[in-house]
This record gives structure tokens, C-alpha cells and sequence, in this order.
């Protein structure tokens, strides 16, 4: 793991801050008046300034790892996959320089697996590339790729709460801001793309951050407030709030636990395990005959090896509901590194898709 500080101090202001706002800050042009009016009718006593200066702080300690917009790639178009690799022992340091040297990787993993112990993600503009990058990234270690695209989403939300005011996080300010429509087709233009790569990063934490972004752009502050709006609806932007850092608030571990779900079984199994508050990504993705036989995906995470245990218990205990769970039909693949996370970067997945002026906005 990265050498971060779980022990982390928080006043019972911060702790209200990362829970009320991990997803649903308004998007109005000065957003924190509204946000510190909320806390304070749920009984936490602060201003608007004060509300201000407590996510920089927070942000400046690396608590946060950004204030600001999650930005849904898939959403914008191009395609990301999960990889995975085995990585011979005395190989391994050199085998993930090599990985992590392709500019398409963005996050690896080493994971607790006899076999499969490298974990990362491939992010192209086009998914004809998918073949292409792996193909490279065989050639240059030696060693075979198992593609694991996902299938069908059930859920990605990660919330990651304290003990503290608002600790069911369901402080949402989404319905403030402009009252916009959602656009029909795929494609963003050439404005909406500056904007997504400026947002991408996080928001500045000053008391005007869209009309910052604005200027940044060189846009009218209203047009950037209605299309950040307008990204919430289509699902180009999953949340709008702070983004915690999860190993600073302690929750250091991270269990991939994965699953051979009948097939015929799946639609039922995905909605039931995605609504486990505790569970922040779940997927369905491609078996591999001989090698891999899981085709479901569900990760949690945990402030200590005994939470994060009893965490895929009830995983396990919901998957029974369903049917007899064999030993051999689960495993859960612990990361004991991070290799590399650049995060997705949209650069190029966003210029692909640009399309000619068409927005809303202009209607």
C-alpha cells in the first residue's frame, strides 16, 4: 500500500463534511451558502465560509483525494477493461514496470492469487484498441492477458462514512441548480470536452468554483453550471461532492471477492448483492475456460482486516440466499499494492468522440 496516515484526527465539523457531501452538492454558481444552510438544519453549526475553509483543509491534508465532479468515462465515450496477469515472482518488479509503462494502463494492482496477481485497467478511445494494447503489452512481458470486460453494471458508488452527524450520508442537494434536460444520442462537443477535462481533476475549492471552471474555459459561468447539471442527468458525471481519500479515513482494506454465479441466476444476485451499503463496485465479467471460472465481481472495502472478513460474509450470506454456495465457486483476492493509479484520463477518449455544436443550452 501506499504510505499514507490512517490515523486520521477529524472534528466532528470534518466528519459531517465527508459524510453529508460525497455526492449531491448543489451545482449553483456559489454552492457552499446552500451546503452550510443543510448541515446546519441537521444540527451541525457552520457557514458558509466556514463550510469553505474545512474541504481546503480537508483537501490540503489529503483526506480528500479532490473536491468536485466524478466524472463516469464510460459515459463519454470510449471504453476501460479489467486485465488480468500472472507475474512470475522473481519477474514481477520488471513485468509491472513494463505494465505500467503503456500509457493506456491506468490503475495496477498486485493481488493476493496463486495465479493471477497482477490487476489493471486498460482505458482506450475505441474499443478496437482493447486487442491492440494487449497484444503489445503480451509482447513486451512475455506473459498472457485475460480480458475481463465488464458485462452488465449493477452498482458503483462508493461511499466511505464515519462515525459523526449525517452517518448515513444521505445529505443530497442535487435538486438545486438549474432546471436543464437531458440531451438524446452520444457524443459531446468541442466546449463540453474542455469542460470535462477541466472538471476531471476536481473542482477549485474557492468560494465561486464553477465560475472559476468558467474563466478556465472560457465559457459564461451559467452555461457551465447548466451543462455540469446536465452531465448529472445523463450519467456523464456519477456525483458531484468530495471525493474521500479511503486509506487516509482508514479503510485499508480492499477485498475483490469474485464469484461463479449460475448464469440464469445473475439478474437476481447482481441487484441483491449491489444493495450492501458497503459494497462500492459490482459487475458481471467473462469467465475464462480453464483459468478463471468467476463471472462476478463484487469489491468492499474495510478499516481493518476483522470488518472487512465480516463484510464478504454477508456478501457470502446473500449469495446463499440464492443458492448453495460451494467453497470452490468464490475466492476473495486481497490487494496487498498499488502499482500504479493515474487515474482515467479522458483526453483522448473525450477527443473521439467531439461532435458539432449541438447543445441544449443554445436552444
Amino acid at each position: 500500500m501506499d504510505n499514507v496516515d490512517t490515523d486520521v484526527d477529524l472534528t466532528t465539523l470534518e466528519r459531517a463534511v465527508v459524510n453529508a457531501f460525497q455526492g449531491g452538492f448543489p451545482v449553483v454558481e456559489r454552492p457552499w451558502e446552500p451546503a452550510a444552510a443543510a448541515l446546519a438544519d441537521r444540527g451541525v453549526d457552520v457557514d458558509a465560509a466556514e463550510l469553505l475553509a474545512t474541504v481546503r483543509d480537508l483537501d490540503d491534508r489529503g483526506v480528500l483525494s479532490r473536491f468536485g465532479a466524478l466524472v463516469n468515462a464510460e459515459a463519454i465515450g470510449g471504453t476501460a477493461t479489467l486485465v488480468a496477469m500472472h507475474a512470475p515472482e522473481d519477474e514481477y518488479e520488471a513485468v509491472a514496470e513494463t505494465v505500467n509503462g503503456f500509457r493506456e494502463v491506468a490503475h495496477n494492482y498486485e493481488r493476493e492469487h496463486p495465479n493471477l496477481n497482477m490487476w489493471f485497467v486498460v482505458s482506450v478511445a475505441d474499443e478496437a484498441e482493447v486487442e491492440r494494447v494487449l497484444g503489445d503489452i503480451e509482447d513486451a512481458t512475455g506473459q498472457e492477458t485475460y480480458n475481463l470486460p465488464k458485462r452488465e453494471e449493477f452498482h458503483v458508488g462508493a461511499k466511505f462514512l464515519l462515525d459523526g452527524p449525517v452517518s448515513d450520508g444521505d445529505l443530497d442537494l442535487s435538486h438545486l441548480g438549474p432546471d436543464v434536460t437531458p440531451a438524446d444520442g452520444r457524443g459531446i462537443t468541442a466546449r463540453e470536452r474542455d469542460l470535462v477535462i477541466e472538471i476531471q481533476g476536481g473542482l477549485p475549492v474557492t468560494e465561486t468554483p464553477y465560475a472559476d471552471v468558467a474563466e478556465a474555459v472560457d465559457q459564461p459561468v451559467e452555461w457551465v453550471v447548466e451543462t455540469i447539471k446536465r452531465f448529472e442527468l445523463e450519467g456523464k458525471v456519477r456525483r458531484i461532492g468530495v471525493i474521500p481519500n479511503h486509506y487516509a479515513l482508514g479503510y485499508t482494506e480492499n477485498g475483490m471477492t469474485v464469484w461463479d454465479v449460475p448464469d440464469d441466476l445473475l439478474g437476481e444476485v447482481g441487484p441483491a448483492v449491489a444493495s450492501l451499503g458497503f459494497v462500492t463496485h459490482c459487475y458481471h465479467r467473462p469467465r475464462h475456460d480453464g483459468v478463471w471460472p468467476y463471472n462476478f465481481f463484487a469489491m468492499t472495502h474495510g478499516r481493518d482486516e476483522a470488518e472487512s472478513q465480516r463484510r464478504i460474509e454477508q456478501v457470502r450470506d446473500t449469495m446463499t440466499e440464492f443458492w448453495d454456495v460451494a467453497d470452490d465457486e468464490w475466492d476473495s483476492l486481497f490487494s496487498t499494492r498499488i502499482l500504479k493509479k493515474t487515474g482515467i484520463r479522458l483526453d483522448e477518449r473525450a477527443d473521439a468522440q467531439v461532435r458539432e455544436e449541438s447543445d441544449p443550452a443554445d436552444a
